[in-house]
């Protein structure tokens, strides 16, 4: 089967003064549509990097990052924000929603921007993802009105409403007690039975062993891989990358 997303010796380094980091030393790794992905490391080990990188939410020093026929290194500014409105969901630990906007309104604002005429359509179909997501009671609530977990259903919803090819989760229970953390991760594996491609970074060995593969980096490489399923080996074998 084809890499839906093909990441190719994948670099990024920051400069701070004279101060040059290497988040990223040449990471290289494939997904195929239905995959579910975790990535799990330490503090500074480069996930949160590589998923911005995947999201073309920032550029690599070098490599290369295609997501289905898009090559990001050969798109500009506008092309890249078109590509992650039309083909990525983002959920991020800290929600991002917009405090003056109702649920509904936050769920619909990233379909709007895509086709403002089609309200109709889109409005069935956010009407959808909050039945689904058990938020459909707090849909005319602005988001200070809710628990951390009714937040991250609406990021979720948001996430899925212009149906993404790539569902990208940073840290998405991070913020969220165990009950809530729960209740999300139960949302992402029933949309990763729905055939949904999801690559998530986390450092709780719960998440991760929810996905079918986790891969782990240290100090910015790919530092091996090992089936989900098993939160104790997990936690195992990330303690082994200290």
């Amino acid at each position: 089967m084809d890499a839906l997303v093909e990441i190719t010796d994948l670099k990024k380094a920051y400069q701070t003064g004279e101060v040059t980091f290497e988040a990223l030393k040449g990471v290289s790794l494939k997904l195929t549509t239905g995959d579910f992905v975790a990535i799990m490391g330490h503090s500074g080990s480069g996930k949160s990097t590589l998923l911005h990188l995947v999201g073309g939410l920032d550029r690599p020093t070098s490599g290369a990052v295609r997501v289905g026929e898009h090559e990001l290194n050969e798109m500009n500014e506008t092309a890249l924000a078109k590509f992650r409105r039309a083909h990525v969901g983002f959920v991020f630990q800290f929600f991002n929603l917009v405090e003056n906007l109702t649920v509904q309104a936050n769920v619909e604002l990233p379909a709007l921007l895509m086709n403002k005429k089609d309200r109709k359509t889109i409005r069935k179909h956010s009407d959808e993802l909050l039945q689904r997501l058990g938020i459909a009671v707090h849909s005319h609530k602005h988001p200070w009105e809710l628990s951390g977990g009714e937040q991250q259903r609406v990021a979720i919803a948001r996430a899925l409403i212009n149906h993404p090819t790539l569902l990208l989760a940073d840290e998405p229970t991070g913020n969220l007690d165990s009950t809530s953390g729960e209740e999300v991760l139960n949302i992402l594996s029933e949309c990763h039975e729905q055939g949904q491609t999801i690559l998530l970074v986390t450092h709780d060995p719960l998440a991760a062993a929810r996905a079918e593969r986790v891969l782990f980096l240290h100090d910015g490489r790919l530092a091996g891989s090992m089936a989900g399923g098993d939160a104790k080996s997990i936690a195992h074998r990330l303690t082994e990358l200290k």
